[in-house]
């Protein structure tokens, strides 16, 4: 092979792989956008608004769309566009309940295995929920109950049940409800999180699915309570730094 083809097969690699570099920070700015809230369930996105907004071509912007598709946060209609999914009050309930049953298994599992140093870790966690709690701060408390359920997931271990639960997780998010956002609640949340963490803790396998299962569950009562209330958008700060990230690989 000459130098020449060498060089245009290396040139060719080099623009696959920031063309998928951009894609991929294209990718993460939406469904950031999304899972804050900024962009509606419902909401029609357009290839060129974004490319424009991004300051990329339109390739990565359509690259990035398949990927949320993929993910489930987005729907491609036929000649109508791209769509922020929207979720019936019926796929809640069955995102819910399989997630009440993906929970119970591990805590099921976490009883029998879990290290000092993890229990540990859950309970450093449950003690700033806790703090949260006394501070009124709701979206703290968002945030570490994020962190909580996903932090027992992945101490199984289970590659494979991670993605999955992710996944999941990104789903319900175009469906959010303020139940973590009325204070009064959080006393309730956090209850139900330490008995978690006292069960896991104790070695309780049937304790400790069973107090998964039931505050997913309970989760999924206080979501579906009110309907018709929404979550406010959060800022769009977190958007600054990927926007940063583009322009620096578009400027390379």
């Amino acid at each position: 092979m000459s130098l020449h083809l060498l060089d245009a097969d290396h040139q060719a690699k080099i623009a696959l792989l920031q063309s998928s570099s951009l894609a991929t920070l294209v990718q993460q700015d939406i469904e950031r956008s999304i899972l804050a809230g900024e962009c509606a369930p419902g909401a029609k996105l357009t290839e060129a608004t974004i490319a424009e907004r991004l300051g990329v071509s339109r390739g990565p912007v359509r690259e990035a769309f398949r990927k949320l598709e993929e993910s489930g946060l987005l729907r491609n209609e036929k000649n109508r566009g791209v769509f922020v999914r929207k979720l019936s009050v019926e796929e809640v309930q069955e995102i819910f309940d399989l997630r009440a049953a993906m929970e119970e298994w591990v805590g099921r599992k976490l009883a029998r295995s879990a290290t000092p140093a993890q229990t540990k870790e859950i309970k450093s966690l449950i003690e700033q929920m806790e703090k949260a709690v006394k501070a009124s701060d709701t979206r703290q408390y968002h945030l570490l109950n994020l962190q909580f359920h996903d932090r027992l997931v992945e101490m199984v271990g289970n590659s494979k049940l991670a993605a999955m639960y992710r996944k999941l997780i990104k789903e319900l998010s175009l469906f959010r409800r303020i139940n973590l956002s009325d204070t009064a609640l959080l006393p309730v949340s956090v209850g139900e999180h330490r008995a978690i963490a006292s069960a896991i803790a104790s070695g309780d396998v049937d304790a400790a699915g069973q107090a998964l299962f039931d505050h997913v569950i309970e989760s999924k009562e206080r979501t579906l309570v009110n309907p018709l209330l929404r979550e406010r958008p959060e800022p769009p700060s977190a958007a600054l730094g990927i926007q940063r990230r583009i322009r620096k690989k578009t400027d390379d």
